[in-house]
């Protein structure tokens, strides 16, 4: 079901261009005056130990970490496990920073110490999903969506306090799962600390309404996962199928969507990414081979960057 190491590194090997794996990988070159700033997402890595991933932060061209816990990674439950001290000292060590919290399962209402947390270690970025009603649109939509953003306004409070945005993703089968909620929670939002992290995968892979979509959030959006649709995530398959989600593997054409980010002057972090199946298992075996996939795709949008 899965490539042997040996055909993936055959493979890796030309795609990432001569990318050395031992060492940190050059940060991207802006391109038209415009970059983007990498976050490592933990959960690529699946349960591997923080001591293993961490050392990657900088080699695949990152300036700061997503921290996932279970069941996706395991990695904030092992935060707990070390303690902060020695948590922030194996990130100093590596030259690295907590970019972001990933925490969907505590929720958009339950994040008090999770924001605390954040702060105390210097990351001023947290995502989560939102919580309501399923299925709406309209009118009746807009409504549910502008009664979250009310019910989210003392996590809001208790974000500014801390100097963290919330970013809401697009998760499937979600209140803010759709193009229009994404809108109306930013038209509504009632302060810069709520956010959108947006994740392509969940919409139609259509490349113009993508780009449309992101100028439309301007400011509001705070993560944009380098993701599409492939062959999906949800049921096993082989792994050269499963790797379609990375940028410059499956069909979705990423130049319209860094175009938009570069007009709307995106300053927040862009996360390469994928699911893996069964979620806590590595997209690939070992940490330099995961590394090198996403130095590959991180060369393919530099490719796009340098084209627009």
């Amino acid at each position: 079901m899965a490539v042997t190491r040996r055909d993936f590194l055959v493979t890796a090997a030309g795609a990432v261009g001569g990318l050395a794996l031992a060492q940190p990988a050059a940060p991207s070159a802006p391109a038209n005056g415009f970059s983007l700033r990498y976050l490592l997402g933990s959960c690529l890595y699946g349960y591997m130990d923080l001591g293993s991933i961490v050392p990657e932060v900088a080699k695949a061209g990152a300036s700061g970490l997503d921290i996932w816990p279970k069941v996706h990674g395991s990695q904030r439950e092992q935060l707990d496990d070390l303690g902060e001290e020695r948590f922030a000292a194996l990130l100093a060590r590596h030259n690295a920073k907590l970019g972001c919290i990933t925490q969907y399962r505590l929720g958009p209402f339950r994040l008090a110490d999770e924001l605390k947390l954040a702060a105390r270690l210097g990351c001023h970025t947290l995502v989560t999903g939102g919580e309501g009603p399923k299925g709406l649109s309209g009118d009746a939509l807009k409504a549910a969506v502008r009664a979250f953003v009310e019910k989210m306004k003392p996590t809001l409070e208790q974000a500014g306090e801390q100097g963290v945005t919330v970013a809401i993703e697009n998760h499937g089968n979600n209140l803010i799962e759709s193009p229009d909620a994404l809108k109306w929670l930013i038209e509504f939002r009632p302060s810069k600390h709520l956010g959108v992290a947006l994740a392509p995968y969940h919409l139609p892979q259509d490349e113009k309404a993508l780009a449309d979509l992101i100028r439309s959030l301007g400011d509001g959006l705070a993560v944009f996962y380098a993701w599409q649709h492939g062959e999906g995530c949800m049921t096993r398959m082989p792994k050269e199928k499963e790797l379609l989600q990375m940028p410059g593997r499956g069909p979705l054409d990423f130049k319209p969507l860094l175009a938009a980010l570069r007009d709307s002057r995106f300053a927040g972090w862009t996360e390469i990414f994928m699911h893996a199946t069964p979620r806590g298992v590595a997209i690939l075996d070992l940490p330099t081979d995961v590394t090198a996939e996403i130095n590959r795709a991180r060369a393919y949008l530099d490719q796009c960057l340098a084209a627009i």
